[in-house]
C-alpha cells in the first residue's frame, strides 16, 4: 500500500499502481491479493475473505522519478534481491525523499520551455524573451498560489491570468510582436498533458471511475488555464 501510494501522489496510471501492488504481494507469498485503486483513494486485501484496508491520497503532484524508483523495488522485490524490511525500508526513504529538482530549476525549465514551445508553434525570435519571462513568471505565481490555496484550479488560472497580463503588457511596450504565440507557448508547462495521457491509458486498460476521473480533471485544468487568458483578453 505503501508502494501504491508514492506512486499515485506522483501521478502514476492506476492500472500500474494496482499491477505494482499485487506482484509484490505475490513475491511476498500473497497470491490472491485484491487491489483496488482510483486517484484519491487504495483498498487493498491480502485475500478476498479478508478485512479491506483502506489508505486515502490527499495530495498529488507529478513525481515521474518517484514512480521509475518504486517500478525498480518491485522489479528487485519480484527477483528476491530485497526482503520485506529492506523494501519497506526503502519505500519509507523514497516516501520522504524531496522532489527530483527544486523550484528554481522547475521555474528554469518552465521559462525555457515556454519560449521554446513559442517558436516551434511559429512565432518570432523576438517572441521568445517575452513568452520566455511571462511563462517564468506564472509558473512561480502557480507554485506560490498552489502553496496558499488547496483548490488546484485557483492556481492554475491565476498563473494564466499573470501570463495574459504579462503577454498583453508585452505587446503594448513593443517588445513582443505575437500575442497568441506569446500566450500560447507561455501556457504549455500548465497544460495537463500527463493527466490527459494518464485518463485514455486508464480508459484502454478498463479502469473506468479512475479514467473518467483524471480526464474531468484535466478537463477543469484546461477550463481554468482558457478562463484566465480570456480574462485578460476580454479588457484588452
Amino acid at each position: 500500500m505503501l508502494a501504491g501510494k508514492i506512486m499515485l501522489e506522483s501521478s502514476a496510471e492506476t492500472y500500474r499502481v494496482e499491477d505494482t501492488m499485487n506482484r509484490i504481494a505475490r513475491a511476498f507469498g500473497l497470491d490472491n491479493s485484491q487491489s483496488y485503486a482510483t486517484p484519491t483513494a487504495i483498498n487493498f486485501s491480502i485475500d478476498i475473505a479478508k478485512p479491506a484496508n483502506m489508505m486515502r491520497i490527499e495530495k498529488r503532484t507529478t513525481d515521474l522519478n518517484k514512480i521509475a524508483e518504486v517500478n525498480s523495488v518491485s522489479r528487485r522485490i519480484a527477483s528476491g534481491e530485497l526482503n520485506l524490511q529492506a523494501a519497506l525500508k526503502e519505500l519509507k526513504q523514497l516516501e520522504g525523499q524531496k522532489p527530483l529538482y527544486s523550484n528554481p530549476i522547475m521555474v528554469l525549465i518552465a521559462a525555457l520551455a515556454s519560449g521554446s514551445f513559442t517558436i516551434m508553434f511559429g512565432g518570432l525570435w523576438a517572441d521568445f524573451i517575452p513568452s520566455f519571462v511571462a511563462g517564468g513568471i506564472g509558473f512561480i505565481g502557480f507554485l506560490w498560489f498552489d502553496k496558499l490555496v488547496e483548490i488546484r484550479f485557483i492556481s492554475e488560472f491565476i498563473a494564466s491570468f499573470m501570463i495574459g497580463l504579462l503577454a498583453a503588457l508585452f505587446i503594448q511596450t513593443g517588445i513582443g510582436v505575437e500575442l497568441d504565440k506569446i500566450i500560447i507557448g507561455a501556457v504549455m508547462p500548465l497544460v495537463p498533458g500527463l493527466h490527459i495521457t494518464n485518463a485514455v491509458r486508464d480508459l484502454l486498460a478498463g479502469h473506468l471511475v479512475a479514467g473518467l476521473s483524471k480526464g474531468v480533471e484535466a478537463l477543469l485544468t484546461a477550463f481554468a488555464i482558457g478562463a484566465g487568458i480570456a480574462v485578460v483578453l476580454a479588457f484588452i
